[in-house]
């Protein structure tokens, strides 16, 4: 009458799906409940009931083990197999575990043991009462847990527990169970739990620690790492603090002070097309310089504000990362870039001649900008078309000022003039008092004065 098809999908439903005869039965076009029960109870995947009744056949062990496999992340269908019964029920004795412990999995007729039994039976009656206190210590146990991680986790486990948190889960049911027993069902030593309990007492040794990391993260407007923080740390002349950064990074993670790097989104590009020859790269990415204006980078990077756009075309110094000079400008033409080149040319000493190295940008291959370049003697150098890591220390310029300055800030309704002011305070910052562990925890003014190279 039915199809090979149908019974294989009533079988899946009942044996996989873990549905009970009546509700496949109450779906569309499926077979009455004696021709479905018959098909199950001639499937070799059928367990049939012990005598006694329904349920009988899974002892509390056996509830108790696949509620808890359950619960520690296994997967329903796997546990259901293991115990030959339906994924619904594991999930049912997770559910009744998870809410009520496991005094709540004893079932009216196991509970009814205690008074049916006659007295010659004292000793299973004891053995079953025993049974029932070990589950409710588990059960408060996991209560415990719950409260002293304030979480809700349906995977919740004790074992996830550190010993000053197990210790603080004996100390909140001890009273109830006694400590020996308590000690036991959190899985802790009486000496771990001493020792914890003595730390627990004499309170946070960080406390201060984490007061003034928290306070120098805020002020760096958190964007500082655990290095720099380590550092400033020990730098500090008023009250210097030597920790090692082991217990920086620890404080940092526990305190969740992350810095505020955002993805960058999509690159502002000048390139225009080969409008003119483009220069030799003489740099070939090797950014090092042994004297200050002997090597310059430039680029452009691109601000969106809050109903407008600005440009900044600095010039960097690769000797120690100075700004030797900077524009910021509402269009990126000409002006803009040969005003930058002109301020930075106006600080260089006799004899100084530095390679001015930049991208394929269209404001370095203006004749403006070529006759600057050519009246004061700098050497022009280019990267390759589309070649980002041929200006990499211009790009890791703007990395550090987008992340340090601009990503993570609200810019609403600060307009240009605004901007341009902290932009000018920050570039400041980053000259003289934003240190540097390649310049050996200086910035770039203080380690030009420590070598004698600045006033």
């Amino acid at each position: 009458m039915y199809s090979q098809e149908i019974r294989v999908r009533v079988l899946d439903l009942h044996f996989v799906d873990g549905l009970s005869v009546r509700a496949i039965a109450g779906m569309e076009n499926m077979p009455v409940r004696a021709t479905i029960d018959a098909w199950v109870h001639a499937d070799p995947r059928y367990r049939p009931p012990v005598p006694g009744g329904y349920g009988a056949s899974y002892t509390l062990e056996t509830r108790l083990e696949a509620a808890r496999a359950l619960l520690r992340g296994g997967d329903a269908r796997t546990v259901a197999a293991a115990v030959g019964c339906t994924p619904s029920s594991v999930y049912a004795w997770a559910r009744r575990y998870r809410e009520e412990g496991g005094a709540g999995m004893v079932t009216g007729r196991e509970s009814d043991v205690a008074s049916d039994v006659p007295p010659a039976e004292g000793a299973a009656v004891e053995a079953l009462r025993r049974q029932v206190e070990t589950l409710r210590l588990e059960n408060a146990v996991m209560r415990e847990t719950i409260r002293v991680l304030k979480a809700d986790d349906p995977r919740l486990d004790p074992s996830m527990l550190t010993n000053g948190e197990r210790a603080r889960v004996v100390d909140a049911i001890r009273g109830e169970f006694g400590l020996k027993a308590s000690l036991d069902a959190v899985g802790v030593r009486c000496s771990t739990y001493y020792y914890e309990r003595g730390v627990i007492a004499a309170g946070d040794r960080y406390a201060v620690l984490r007061a003034r990391v928290t306070d120098l993260f805020e002020a760096g407007g958190r964007v500082w790492g655990y290095r720099r923080i380590h550092r400033m740390l020990r730098m500090d002349g008023a009250d210097p603090l030597v920790v090692s950064e082991k217990v920086m990074r620890r404080i940092m993670r526990e305190e969740n002070l992350r810095p505020v790097y955002l993805k960058r989104p999509k690159r502002w590009s000048s390139y225009a097309g080969e409008v003119s020859e483009a220069p030799a790269n003489l740099v070939d990415r090797d950014f090092h310089a042994d004297a200050p204006n002997r090597l310059w980078v430039t680029d452009v990077t691109q601000f969106t504000m809050d109903g407008y756009k600005c440009w900044l075309s600095p010039v960097v110094d690769c000797f120690d990362g100075m700004v030797v000079s900077w524009t910021l400008s509402r269009s990126p033409n000409a002006d803009m870039a040969n005003r930058m080149l002109l301020d930075a040319v106006a600080t260089l000493k006799d004899g100084d001649r530095p390679v001015i190295h930049s991208d394929r940008g269209v404001h370095y291959r203006w004749p403006e900008w070529i006759a600057i370049c050519d009246e004061h003697g700098l050497a022009r150098s280019m990267s390759a078309k589309g070649c980002s890591p041929d200006n990499a220390a211009a790009e890791g310029f703007f990395g550090k000022l987008k992340n340090e300055f601009y990503h993570g800030r609200v810019w609403t309704d600060v307009g240009y003039d605004e901007f341009h002011r902290r932009l000018s305070a920050y570039l400041t910052h980053y000259n003289e008092t934003r240190i540097k562990q390649s310049l050996g925890w200086m910035s770039p003014v203080q380690y030009r004065k420590y070598l004698g190279l600045a006033a």
